[in-house]
Parts: C-alpha cells; structure tokens; sequence
C-alpha cells in the first residue's frame, strides 16, 4: 500500500544519496528554509531558487524544493521583502514551502553532477579527478541462527554490504554453536527463561563503506531475528572507494577540439562554449568539473586530459591553461542544469522502492542570467 512520506524521510532518502559529509568544508548546504515535518506530495527539483522558481513552486503546489544552489550563501541581516533573498524567504514560509539544498556533496557524489557531466560527455574508464575523502571500508561480523542466515545476508546485500568492484552480495559464513542465558524479563526468539540455550549459528561476515554503515546496521537489526542482536564492526586498512570532485575519461573516439566543442554544446544542450586552444588539436582523454571549475586547471592537466569541460572560466585561468598547453571547453555555469532530471530519477528510484505516493517533478523555469546575441 503506498504512503505520503513527510520531508524527513525524503531527505534521508536523498542523503543516501548525497551524504552531508560530502560537502566542502564551509559550503552552505542542508535545509535552509522552512520545514521538514509535514507530508510531502509534491517535489521540484531545481538548480537555482530565485523568486521565478518559488512562484513556479507554489503555481504547481509543490511542499517541497531540492536545490543545487543554496538560495541563502550569505548570512542574512534582516529577512524583508526589501531584497532578493528576503522576497525568496518570505514567500516560502507563507506557502509552507521548504527548501533543501545540496551543493558541493551533489558535485561529489557517485552519480552526481560530475558523473552526469561525464555520462553526458559519452566518457568511458570514469574516475575522480580530484579526491577530497576515501570511503573507508570496514567488516562486519554478525552471529545468525541457520533458520535466518539467508534472510539476514539479502537484507543487508539490499542494504549495500558486500559489495566488491562488479559484484555484491559478498559474504562468508562458517557454521558454530551459540549459547546464551535469557534472563527473568526477557523475551528471547529461542529458549525460555532461566535456561542455557545452545543453537547452531552462522557467522556471518561482509565487507561495508563507513558511508553506509548505519543504514547496513537498521537492516541487519530489522531482519535479525534475536531480540538482542551480536554483532561486530571492524576498521580495516584495505583501500576503500575515492570519492572528490570532477571526473577524466576518454571519449569513445579521438575528434578534433572544434568537433568536441560541438559535442559539447549538443550533449550538455547549451547554446555557447568558450573554447581555448587550437581548434585542429586532437583530444580523447576529458576532465571534467560543473560549475566554477578554475582552480582544477592543474589536476586536469597533470591527470593527462587533452582538454578540460568547466564552467566561468576566468580571462586569466584561461591564460594559464594555454601556458600549459591545456585545451578548455566552457559551456557555462548553467550546464549544471542536468542534475534537475539527474536528482528526479534518482528519487524516483528511491520512492519506487519505498512505495511512497509522491510526485517528482523538475523545475521548467530558466534560470540562466546570461544571453547570447
């Protein structure tokens, strides 16, 4: 039976996703307006939140806005509909309106902006251009009676545990004898009371990223039998996952820089690129960064790209970059509007599997400033 889930389950939902912990430090992200404590039926996922979104937002009855672009970057003296920001504001408290906003975890996460660029780009052999955390891996040991041990192993598969490159579902088990003693006020799954229980028991262990550890330990402690659960979590020192902003890949096929900047400006859907270099150049290997790419110049060129994809570079960035002999592609700021249909999808996914009653939808308001003549 589907269910209208309140803003804070959404939210959880998304910071699977789009973990907090992502974020640069100092970027203004998380809720910024409004309130998360109310049913949800309608979402908007947008880029920017000018006050043509917010209008757009209440037309369309939506409770609830996930940005890309915090609206409030600076701290607000005063919140009157004497400014930009205050008009924003206001407008959303008085239609209940909550805004949510992810910013640099967005650029960062797997499946994110990045990863949308790239995708967009037809990149091939995909990885972080520049690491800003490692994702690190710990074990999990858990004690399971036999009658259970499958259960248990899928929850926690489901959940994200014993994943290994191209596979998932990787644990081992061996089998032992489990004894306990349930006390007076106890109401033990085996055995009664004041009675030593012994039971044949899997030990059961799998491998998990520390970013989706509490999330493995609700579905371990869901499909777990025992009324008290005993289980282990170990740190170890394999590598765990990279994780940062941008990304470099090769393109399927080499084409010349004036070739690629078409590509570029048909695949990410913008009007204009700035293009640095020499149009007949060759290039293959592409980095990658959305948004204000210009202090990455140097790891794109020291991670071997022909040519680097940002947005508003700088008169002197670009001066840089042909010092270096590194071609770049600007396609603007606004390219990061792939992330609206990007976001939906992903929490389309998420509403699927929780079998909520929601509507997704992106926003249709144009938030480019700049015009082309």
């Amino acid at each position: 039976m589907s269910k209208t889930p309140n803003g804070h389950s959404i939210i959880q939902a998304f910071e699977q996703f789009s973990p907090k912990k992502y974020a640069m430090e100092g970027d203004k992200i998380g809720l910024q307006i409004g309130n998360l404590n109310k049913p949800v039926q309608k979402v908007m996922v947008t880029l920017d939140v000018l006050e043509s979104v917010v209008d757009e937002a209440i037309e369309k009855q939506v409770d609830l806005i996930i940005a890309h672009h915090p609206p409030i970057f600076r701290a607000l003296k005063t919140v009157t509909e004497d400014s930009a920001a205050g008009k924003i504001v206001t407008k959303c408290i008085k239609h209940d309106l909550a805004v949510y906003v992810a910013h640099t975890n967005l650029d960062i996460a797997v499946g994110g902006v990045n990863d949308l660029l790239a995708s967009a780009l037809q990149l091939t052999d995909i990885k972080v251009l520049a690491p800003t955390q490692e994702d690190k891996l710990k074990k999990l040991i858990t004690f399971v009676p036999s009658t259970h041990v499958e259960q248990v192993r899928e929850a926690i598969s489901q959940a994200g545990a014993g994943h290994i490159g191209n596979y998932s579902h990787c644990t081992y088990s061996t089998i032992g004898e489990g004894t306990f003693l349930p006390l007076d006020g106890s109401q033990p799954f085996i055995g009664a009371s004041g009675a030593l229980e012994r039971v044949q028991e899997h030990k059961l262990e799998t491998i998990i990223p520390s970013s989706i550890e509490k999330r493995v330990v609700n579905a371990l402690l869901k499909s777990h039998p025992y009324e008290e659960v005993a289980y282990d979590i170990i740190p170890l020192e394999n590598k765990g996952e990279i994780i940062g902003l941008g990304r470099i890949g090769k393109l399927p096929s080499k084409m010349s820089l004036k070739e690629f900047a078409q590509h570029t400006k048909n695949t990410l859907e913008v009007d204009n690129v700035r293009v640095v270099g020499n149009l007949e150049t060759v290039v293959e290997k592409v980095a990658v960064v959305g948004g204000d790419g210009n202090k990455y110049i140097y790891d794109a060129k020291f991670a071997g790209a022909d040519v680097y994809v940002t947005g508003d570079l700088y008169f002197h960035t670009a001066h840089d970059a042909m010092s270096l002999g590194l071609n770049v592609v600007d396609p603007g700021h606004y390219a990061e509007k792939i992330m609206k249909q990007g976001v939906k999808r992903k929490m389309e996914q998420f509403a699927s599997q929780l079998n909520w009653e929601v509507e997704l939808i992106v926003s249709e308001t144009n938030t480019d400033p700049f015009q082309f003549l």
